[in-house]
Parts: C-alpha cells; structure tokens; sequence
C-alpha cells in the first residue's frame, strides 16, 4: 500500500511512494497560490492522460515552474525535487504534499523507489529532465527520465512553462511580477522506448535522444504558440 514502508531486496527497508492525497493538497495550495499571484495561461492540458501513469516533464527556468506546474495540471503532481530544497520546516511540508526528495550527487535509491512506486500506483511524475535549473531549453537531459519511462512502461507529456523570467517583480526580485502571465503549454504524450522493451544502456541512450528531439521541439512549438 502507498505510503507504508516495506522491505525489498535483501531485507533493504524501501520508504514506499507518497500518498495521492498529499499530492492533491499540494495540487489545491498549488492552485491558490499560483492563480493568485500571477496569469496562468494553460494550453494543452487535455493531452494529459486522464488515468493511469504519466511523466510530466518540464523545462526549468526558474524556481516557481514546479509550482506553477503543480497548480495548473489537471493531477496532482509527484516531483522528483533536490534534497536542498527540503529543509527546516519545507522538509516535513514537501513529503507531506506528496513530493519525491532526491540526492543528485549519488545514486538514490530511496528516491528510485518512491518515484518508481508514483508510477506503478497509477500516478504522475513531474521531472525537470535538465537536472538543474538553466536556460530551460532542454539542451542537456540526463538519463533519469528516459530510465522511469522505460522502467514503468508511462508515456511523457512535455510542458513547457514560458514567462517566469521576462522580468523581475519589483516587490520581490527574485519572483516575476505580481499578476503577470505565465504560460504552460501541454505537448502530445509520447512513448520513450523503441517498442522492444529493451531496457538495456544502449536502449537507455536512445530514448534519452529521442526524448530531447521530442522535448525541444515541444518547446519551440510553445513559444511559437505563446509568441515568448
């Protein structure tokens, strides 16, 4: 059951996945905050599948893209997010909405677990591909994606959130301004695999080549679509 811990291999206590009705109270905070500070704009979003596992991933330009994306997608969104993000009294806030704290210097297999088990309860999965939050035109993708795509058998749907760094607020300069409008644009699902069911590290590096195709031409289409 979600939310319980349970042992795996060799006797390893595994932290199951978090709940779905954390990520929907994270989704309803979402929601008032990002409406209420700024314009969400959003396109697309009936392209993402009504059921069933899905990956959502994001361009990452900025710090309220997560947010902004937790608060318009049509479900609630599980994100993998750096273990940075998660201290003082944030720690026990993001797991209790939900969110997936990941350690990028090594390889978290906690995090593996928990997003791995997102998906197989049916869940949604937001990644921010690049790592690390850059230029948020995909131009460097890490193979985490294309490994949760493959593992769980879950389409992609690519977002792209255009907007959040136009311009700096005035109040608060690390944030855009109050009220201003900030696109998110839903692309087509997608399957990350060749249709062999390969899961190997030669099928690993050529979906991660056919997610950025797909991811990047998403985003141009967007910002085609949005005029950003």
């Amino acid at each position: 059951m979600r939310g319980h811990p349970h042992r795996g291999e060799a006797g390893r206590q595994v932290t199951a996945a978090p709940t779905e009705r954390g990520a929907e109270v994270g989704r309803r905070i979402g929601v008032g905050l990002m409406y209420g500070l700024w314009k969400p704009r959003v396109l697309g979003a009936w392209r993402v599948p009504a059921g069933g596992p899905v990956i959502l991933a994001v361009n990452h330009a900025h710090n309220i893209d997560g947010p902004m994306l937790m608060g318009t997608a049509p479900r609630p969104v599980h994100f993998l997010i750096k273990k940075e993000a998660f201290i003082g009294p944030l720690d026990p806030f993001l797991r209790g909405i939900g969110q997936v704290k990941v350690d990028r210097s090594t390889v978290d297999r906690t995090a593996i677990d928990q997003a791995i088990g997102v998906l197989d309860g049916g869940g949604v999965l937001g990644i921010f591909p690049e790592g690390t939050r850059g230029e948020g035109d995909f131009a460097s993708l890490r193979a985490g994606l294309a490994y949760f795509a493959l593992r769980a058998g879950a389409p992609i749907v690519p977002v792209a959130v255009l907007g959040s760094t136009e311009r700096r607020g005035r109040l608060i300069k690390a944030l855009p301004p109050l009220r201003s409008r900030v696109d998110v644009v839903f692309g087509d699902a997608f399957e990350a695999g060749d249709g062999s069911g390969r899961r190997t590290r030669t099928a690993l590096d050529e979906a991660t080549v056919r997610i950025q195709e797909r991811l990047t031409r998403h985003l141009e289409n967007a910002r085609r679509l949005t005029g950003r």
